[in-house]
């Protein structure tokens, strides 16, 4: 653990400094992501001009929602998503090899070894707003209701990899370009959206199959109506299911794999 950890932070210093050398770039990363919270916000501040309450939520539980939503794909688009637009090319390519004779497990390299610097600053900005989201709910909260949700949280920025990197894996099969990483960004839309509106069939396909609505509304739901063990069981079972599924397509693509070598 402590070797990963280690060269995570080989990662950073390095990302940091190739971030610097692409000045403009990181200004347009910056005005590109604020537009899109920015936009986010006003539509649901135009919905509650005209109704009190949305899906069951008031204005500032709403607001929490999107505090949530905007931090986890802040988290993804820092993090996770500069290293998965490369795996298909990689993959493609042949280049994958150089990274599956490393002394580390390849998934973590990969998805891991490149912090979008040009995004860190965005992520402060989703940070500070969920923070003020925080602050002007008018409930109440207990600092081990905070830490919950801080979990899932985390638990939601860790199935949303999981949900965009299985749609980018079929590469190994299709040898397309992006796989179905399309797919993903229109289903995804489905994260922007209280989990209550969703009924019937749409409901078990965005909570479990499909499962965007764990990753940023069943927590804001947790941490508003308060911990509710089936909940939690069920996020973390769906989240665990794609984890392991994840690994499983993963180690079944590189038997598909053709190297450079090959």
């Amino acid at each position: 653990m402590r070797r990963y950890i280690r060269l995570y932070l080989y990662f950073l210093r390095f990302s940091f400094s190739k971030a610097m050398e692409f000045r403009l770039d990181f200004f347009f990363r910056f005005v590109m992501d604020c537009i899109y919270y920015v936009v986010n916000i006003l539509f649901f501040k135009v919905i509650y001009l005209h109704t009190p309450v949305l899906a069951g939520w008031r204005e500032d539980e709403i607001m929490i929602f999107v505090g949530t939503y905007i931090l986890i794909d802040a988290i993804n688009m820092t993090v996770f998503s500069t290293n998965l637009w490369w795996l298909p090319w990689l993959i493609n390519k042949g280049d994958l090899d150089y990274y599956l004779i490393r002394p580390v497990r390849p998934l973590f390299f990969l998805s891991l070894r490149e912090f979008s610097a040009n995004s860190f600053m965005n992520l402060l900005i989703a940070g500070g707003f969920f923070i003020f989201s925080l602050s002007q709910y008018q409930g109440t909260y207990s600092v081990g209701d905070l830490f919950l949700f801080t979990i899932l949280i985390i638990n939601g920025s860790l199935l949303f990899y999981c949900i965009q990197t299985l749609t980018i894996l079929p590469v190994f099969w299709t040898q397309s370009t992006r796989g179905f990483v399309d797919l993903f960004y229109t289903l995804g839309l489905a994260m922007e959206r209280p989990h209550r509106i969703y009924k019937g069939i749409y409901k078990v396909l965005f909570t479990t199959l499909l499962p965007f609505a764990l990753i940023a509304s069943f927590p804001v739901k947790v941490f508003i109506d308060g911990p509710d063990l089936m909940t939690i069981l069920h996020i973390s079972a769906v989240t665990a299911a794609f984890f392991c599924l994840l690994n499983f397509v993963w180690t079944k693509g590189l038997k598909n794999y053709s190297s450079a070598s090959s």
